[in-house]
């Protein structure tokens, strides 16, 4: 197992672990309250429980080497396993809805509430703190299985939260329906970070472009350029789980032998990696330039210019993207 991998794979345990405790905790909470809205509370880790040994799965197979039939790695099981993940949560708030509902038609005494309030108050900090933890290091290791279990993890802080003030309101006023009005409030939050969840995974499944990380790669590009790398452009990034893929056509001057070529290459490579680590797998296609590149080319020392240098092209998403060498003709139509 590489790594990062690893270190992701721990770290659910530790989530899935704590995950088993509080929904004990919660259960008992309920058993003792008889509170819907705890119920709520409940049936969510519930989803956190399952959701956690689906994650320690996925997180699992990701941490495996690649082989013959997986050459870019298993990391694509994160990005199902956060799909699987977001669809539980949003069932869950649909099953807390329908609870709620019948609840209001017939409202049940509520016992014990202050006893129930302080057992859920504390597994609420619990899943805050573990839950901001687990988010810092999926960034970190750019992990969206962690990140989805951090986010269900405050979601389920939040919602935690909303219950625990509803709750308070309920114990002091006596009305019963604000019970369930509170499971209702909340069961529509949960719902839609369920459905922020899947709508990422869809889109790392997908190969869907990331604006934010094109940004930052064309941003880093452009202050870590060299002389001779005259032109970018196809750049495609694919992610794998914890592992970015970068795939990019490099422009260098023609003449180039091909050791002179390899450490253009070489350079670009240790660039990337410097930025963002190990994580990184680039394959580069080497170009070398054309008559018409001259005129965006601000390597000086050439001595087999054709015309006089015009204009920098400033590598951005539109152009850093396309299969066209950014000749001047071509940016100025």
């Amino acid at each position: 197992m590489a790594s990062i991998a690893t270190e992701n794979y721990k770290f659910q345990r530790i989530i899935t672990l704590i995950g088993v405790l509080l929904f004990i905790v919660k259960i008992y909470a309920w058993y003792v309250t008889n509170s819907v809205a705890i119920l709520t509370d409940a049936l969510e880790s519930t989803i956190n429980v399952i959701a956690g040994f689906i994650g320690l799965y996925s997180l699992y197979l990701s941490a495996l080497p690649k082989d013959q039939n997986h050459p870019y790695g298993h990391g694509k099981a994160e990005f199902i396993s956060a799909s699987i993940e977001g669809t539980l949560i949003s069932i869950a708030g649909v099953v807390i809805i329908y609870e709620a509902i019948g609840e209001l038609k017939s409202p049940k005494a509520i016992q014990q509430l202050d006893f129930g309030l302080i057992l859920i108050a504390i597994t609420a900090v619990i899943n805050y703190l573990l839950g901001y933890y687990a988010i810092k290091k999926g960034k970190k290791n750019n992990s969206l299985a962690l990140i989805a279990s951090g986010k269900h993890l405050q979601t389920d802080t939040f919602s935690t939260i909303g219950i625990v003030i509803g709750l308070i309101v309920l114990y002091f006023t006596k009305i019963a329906w604000i019970d369930s009005v509170t499971a209702l409030l909340f069961a529509a939050f949960i719902i839609y970070t369920g459905y922020k969840i899947l709508r990422e995974s869809i889109s790392g499944i997908m190969d869907e472009t990331d604006e934010l990380l094109l940004n930052e790669v064309v941003g880093f590009l452009n202050e870590n350029r060299r002389v001779n790398w005259i032109d970018l452009h196809n750049l495609r990034i694919i992610k794998y789980g914890s592992t970015l893929h970068f795939d990019c056509h490099l422009t260098v001057p023609w003449y180039f032998n091909i050791e002179e070529g390899h450490s253009e290459v070489d350079a670009l490579e240790a660039t990337v990696i410097n930025h963002f680590g190990n994580r990184i797998e680039l394959f580069v296609h080497l170009d070398a330039c054309i008559e018409n590149s001259c005129s965006i080319c601000t390597k000086t020392n050439c001595e087999l210019r054709k015309h006089p240098f015009k204009q920098k092209i400033n590598w951005t998403i539109a152009n850093i993207s396309t299969n066209q060498k950014h000749q001047l003709y071509f940016i100025e139509q």
